[in-house]
């Protein structure tokens, strides 16, 4: 019995695609990251401005020092004005 190779006529097409293909040339493939607009302003609204940054501080000098006052209207008015949105 006579055990036959690989079919040659096969490889020999695959050798020749091989060839045609040009080794020289590189496919140079980068990553890239696309954000879009609006991602790009819920980026710009999470940096803290100056004045905001100013704001805060005040606050907690004021604080510390027993000078800061609540006006409890205010902030019950505000809840009220959350909720009834929400609701």
């Amino acid at each position: 019995m006579k055990i036959q190779g690989p079919n040659l006529t096969k490889l020999a097409a695959y050798r020749a695609q091989l060839q045609q293909a040009d080794p020289k040339k590189k496919v140079s493939r980068e990553d890239q990251l696309d954000i879009s607009k609006a991602a790009k302003q819920l980026q710009e609204s999470n940096k803290v401005s100056t004045e905001r940054a100013e704001y805060v501080q005040n606050i907690k000098s004021e604080m510390k020092s027993g000078q800061y006052e609540i006006n409890h209207e205010k902030i019950a008015q505000k809840m009220i004005d959350f909720w009834s949105k929400h609701s």
